[in-house]
């Protein structure tokens, strides 16, 4: 029997991005819930297509979701939250998506919280736990996927997120939850639903576990053998591939390996030492599944390397007890580096997007099952590609690696303390008590974009969309006049992404036309590539702060994203170490900064949203990445005077283990999002005693929803009841792009109101 190539997951926002067209379309009535599933169906059959061409035997079904695959998980399962069980729903579809984004009808609803899956930029809705919580199968959907799959000549691989990971990915609502409870209920679902997959002849099924990935409790290896346990017994005829990946199984290897599962999967990217202990433990009746292909990164694979690696298996396991795919889901790449157009010539061949990745994956199975002779040329076209890459003048630049190495321990920190600064800062800035301010952004109307795509298209002149964009700055600044903001920002209309932009401005980076990655529902990315050492070759933002700044007289917030946060959410060289570039960027972003506040500048936000994000997996490596990211960010931030204030944002990420590191950053005042959580996350900053300002965001800037003056004011008044209204700021959650003009008006106005009204009050005590 040969190996057999699998994948463990597609991008499922479709070759042009069709699924965010589709589903923003159902949200504004433009096309209705039949014609949504019939476009998704389309999508779905199109990703299936594309790896049944590629060679690929193992396909997977079920990792394609219209919002998230954890929301998916969660209506598998049955694991709705009684809040959206409490109102007759016109729709499943309409209850999902209340769920992901909240809803105004039926009295309005919140969304759950949203938060990122592992060390990655995609988001995933955050399951709920309740004491009284039932579960039930809800499998129609999946079963579906299966027969489709299968009329087109596929063997289906159905993904399914495992109990354990599935546990542990969401939250507890009360006290007196058991998690112990939830997952005896949960299991026998599971159960079902591998009973009902063997009825449709499935011969595989995926059980996605990255939780193995990290420590484990002991509580979570029991249930890790009693779920494995009860699967297979339940379903003997199925092939169980456990899966993880981000990192080396570790610690669990053993155990792993001890679990009546047939295919284990190793993410050899991450972690290419744990085969040699994989194979030394691998008993009779156990099938390796080896993630050779970097399923995160867009860099054209070591062929040589990664053949050597399977072949290394083959020789002990024999061709029968190797599968051969990516690290991961290819969900954090691109779809089709043909389609590229943008990208320097000398660069493209370097690059492999999902569909390559695909090429890549069928290639290697061939060269083990049929010998290397059978892909000779090919083999030789990739050598000479990586010689290309290693040696190009494009990569290296000396002036810059001499810098580098010129930065002292000096350049890491401000002049005086937070608590002297801020005592200059509020002299010298005059801002009320709860002063009010935005995350940067404001709405990407369909005007802007069109406007930046007739100027990338040639069809106006550099003159005219210039004028275009001061006109869009100007009427900003007079739009938050009027609300009554305190701290104004420019808006950002000339920015097509907090970190795309930044990556056009800076020299190491190019650019993709459609190298789009999904980050949550509708909403795409498109990542910057980092090629090769990075400076900035001249000011990228301080003409806009500083035209802003000339249209009022109230105090405009410079806006720039964290040398962590461009290097996170850019698809980084491997090169080099990710702690020497990211110290390059640092260096890029300092220049900035001393440039914005030598126009006059006086608040200056350095977003760092991807702080958390990229912590390792493992806790023993998590104090030499923080060490270096916040050395990244301080050497940004500290070359200004101490009256300059240094403003950060944070969102959607698990901070409560990190709470130092974002202390040692010593931003002036952080931005946090905690409105999902009903200023949940603000405990954690109480109770470890966090010294410097904190803007806790009071609505929820991915909904639809306005949010009430109650509301608002609420959330405010538990922020002050824990922390000294003195350095309490008041802002939305996030940035404001994705927002229309009629709802960011009226939920600022409700921000503001609110917070006038507060202050008022305090003033009165």
């Amino acid at each position: 029997m040969p190996a057999v190539s699998s994948n463990l997951g597609f991008p499922r926002i479709a070759a042009n991005r069709e699924l965010k067209t589709a589903l923003e379309s159902y949200w504004k009535g433009k096309i209705d819930e039949s014609e949504l599933i019939k476009r998704a169906k389309q999508i779905e059959k199109q990703s299936w297509i594309w790896q049944k061409e590629a060679g690929i035997d193992l396909i997977p079904v079920g990792d394609f979701a219209l919002y998230d695959q954890v929301l998916d998980a969660v209506e598998l399962f049955g694991a709705v939250p009684q809040r959206y069980q409490e109102i007759e729903w016109i729709s499943p579809i309409e209850r999902y998506f209340a769920m992901a984004r909240g809803i105004s009808k039926y009295g309005g609803v919140s969304a759950m919280e949203m938060t990122k899956w592992f060390n990655t930029n995609y988001h995933y809705l955050v399951p709920e736990w309740s004491e009284d919580q039932a579960f039930e199968l809800n499998a129609e959907k999946l079963i579906d996927q299966i027969q489709r799959a299968k009329q087109l000549g596929i063997t289906p691989k159905p993904v399914v997120i495992g109990p354990v990971t599935l546990i542990a990915l969401g939250k507890a609502k009360s006290s007196d939850c058991s998690l112990e409870k939830t997952f005896q209920e949960l299991l026998p679902i599971y159960v079902e639903l591998f009973q009902k997959l063997e009825e449709l002849g499935v011969k595989h099924v995926q059980l996605d576990e990255p939780c193995l990935n990290v420590e484990l409790t002991p509580t979570q290896r029991k249930w890790i053998q009693e779920s494995c346990e009860a699967l297979h017994a339940a379903a003997p005829n199925i092939e169980i591939n456990l899966a993880s990946y981000f990192d080396g199984l570790d610690e669990n290897l053993e155990l792993v390996f001890s679990l009546p599962v047939q295919v284990v999967h190793l993410d050899l990217v991450t972690a290419p030492d744990q085969l040699v202990q994989a194979l030394k433990i691998i008993s009779d009746d156990k099938t390796l599944s080896l993630g050779v292909v970097n399923g995160r990164n867009i860099w054209t694979a070591n062929l040589d390397q990664a053949i050597a690696q399977v072949q290394q298996a083959v020789n002990q396991l024999g061709k029968d007890r190797v599968q051969i795919g990516p690290s991961c889901s290819l969900l954090h790449c691109p779809i089709d580096v043909s389609s590229e157009t943008a990208i320097d010539e000398e660069i493209k061949p370097w690059l492999a997007f999902a569909k390559q990745k695909l090429d890549e994956i069928a290639l290697i199975t061939k060269a083990v099952n049929e010998g290397q002779d059978s892909v000779a040329e090919l083999l030789k076209q990739n050598r000479t590609i990586l010689e290309s890459r290693s040696t190009s003048a494009l990569v290296v630049a000396e002036a810059v690696r001499q810098r580098v190495s010129q930065v002292d321990e000096a350049m890491y920190a401000r002049n005086t303390s937070f608590v002297e600064r801020y005592r200059q800062q509020q002299q010298h800035l005059k801002l009320p008590i709860l002063p009010t301010t935005t995350i940067g952004s404001f709405p990407q109307t369909r005007e802007v974009r069109k406007a930046r795509a007739d100027f990338r298209n040639q069809r106006i002149t550099e003159e005219q969309y210039q004028e275009f964009l001061e006109e869009q700055t100007a009427d900003c600044i007079r739009k938050q006049e009027e609300i009554g903001l305190d701290v104004l920002v420019h808006g950002e209309f000339e920015r097509n992404d907090m970190v795309e932009y930044f990556g056009e401005k800076l020299a190491g980076f190019t650019e993709t036309s459609n190298g789009w990655v999904q980050s949550y529902g509708s909403r795409c990315v498109k990542p910057p590539v980092i090629y090769g050492d990075v400076h900035r070759p001249k000011p990228m933002t301080v003409q806009w702060t500083e035209f802003a700044q000339n249209q009022t007289e109230k105090p405009v917030k410079g806006m720039l994203t964290g040398p962590v946060t461009i290097l996170c959410w850019s698809f980084v060289r491997d090169d080099i170490p990710r702690s020497e570039t990211c110290k390059q960027i640092a260096l890029a972003i300092r220049d900035e900064v001393q440039d914005l506040e030598a126009a006059g500048i006086q608040l200056i936000q350095i977003d760092e949203p991807a702080i958390r994000e990229g912590l390792p997996l493992k806790q023993a490596d998590w104090d030499a990445y923080l060490k270096w990211a916040v050395d990244c960010f301080r050497l940004s931030s500290s070359g200004v005077k101490d009256t300059t204030q240094i403003h950060t944002h944070m969102c959607y990420s698990e901070f409560n283990d990190i709470f130092q590191a974002i202390a040692d950053l010593d931003a002036d005042v952080i931005s946090i999002e905690t409105s999902r959580s009903q200023m949940e996350l603000l405990t954690g900053f109480v109770e470890f005693n966090y010294p410097n300002a904190i803007g806790p965001g009071v609505y929820d800037i991915h909904s639809p929803r306005v949010p009430t003056h109650q509301e608002v004011t609420d959330l405010l008044k538990q922020a002050i009841q824990v922390l000294p209204i003195e350095r309490l700021w008041v802002n939305p959650d996030c940035g404001l792009k994705t927002r229309g003009w009629k709802e960011v008006l009226a939920a600022l106005k409700v921000m503001v109101s609110a917070s006038q009204e507060l202050r008022e009050e305090s003033l009165v005590r």
